[in-house]
């Protein structure tokens, strides 16, 4: 499918996603062409299976993150020439079939930035703790940030070439989602939200975000905003 909106790069951050990246990729370049991988210092065939997918890929020589790992590839992308990125999940819960109209929906708005919402579209396979916990991250980021936002945790974002020139994530690990929302929020950003799917697997909620985890998130960004 061809864009009518300007370059388009697809970022996707991994580690240890071979089993999963390259029909990720493969996926995603029915729909855009132009598909980053940082392969975050994966210890199994990530790298070679991203490449032979079809992506440009680029490998941190030692893990840094999540976060870290989606700014390399938007800083890669911004120096290809990208108007748009969109940032996607490498473990397969995505649906490639959503980022055209991702696109569009940013493209005829004139926002800086689109966010995905399962909780606007659909959600299959989600177990209840973990709805439990996103909707708590929910309350947490609108009482902590302002801002209104009905998905907090979605990595399914479009970034404008104008936003990601002015965002920069700092933390480098999961609290990047958080991170990114507290900017829009401090900022007045212009942002949208737009329905998508999520498809939780079995590989996909091992891959995932604990709740232990997401608990750790919440006390570095309550850290983060004491040390300011």
């Amino acid at each position: 499918m061809q864009e009518n909106f300007g370059p388009v790069f697809i970022v996707i951050a991994a580690y240890n996603e071979a089993s999963a990246i390259a029909e990720t990729v493969a996926g995603v370049r029915q729909v855009m062409k132009n598909v980053i991988v940082v392969d975050d210092a994966s210890a199994d065939a990530t790298a070679s299976e991203a490449a032979r997918a079809g992506a440009h890929v680029v490998r941190h020589p030692i893990n840094l993150g999540q976060g870290a790992a989606l700014q390399t590839g938007i800083d890669y992308a911004l120096s290809l020439g990208a108007d748009y990125i969109v940032t996607f999940d490498a473990d397969g819960q995505h649906d490639a079939a959503e980022i055209q109209g991702m696109c569009e929906a940013l493209h005829k708005s004139g926002a800086d930035i689109v966010l995905g919402s399962r909780f606007l579209g659909g959600v299959r396979g989600l177990p209840a703790s973990r709805r439990l916990m996103l909707k708590a991250a929910i309350l947490f980021t609108r009482l902590t940030s302002g801002g209104k936002f009905t998905d907090v945790h979605n990595g399914f974002r479009v970034l404008t070439r104008q936003f990601a020139e002015r965002f920069h994530f700092r933390q480098n690990r999961m609290a990047h989602a958080s991170e990114i929302l507290n900017f829009i929020a401090r900022n007045k950003v212009h942002f949208i939200e737009h329905p998508v799917t999520i498809h939780y697997t079995d590989y996909s909620i091992s891959k995932g975000q604990r709740n232990i985890n997401s608990l750790r998130i919440i006390m570095e960004l309550l850290l983060g905003k004491i040390s300011k």
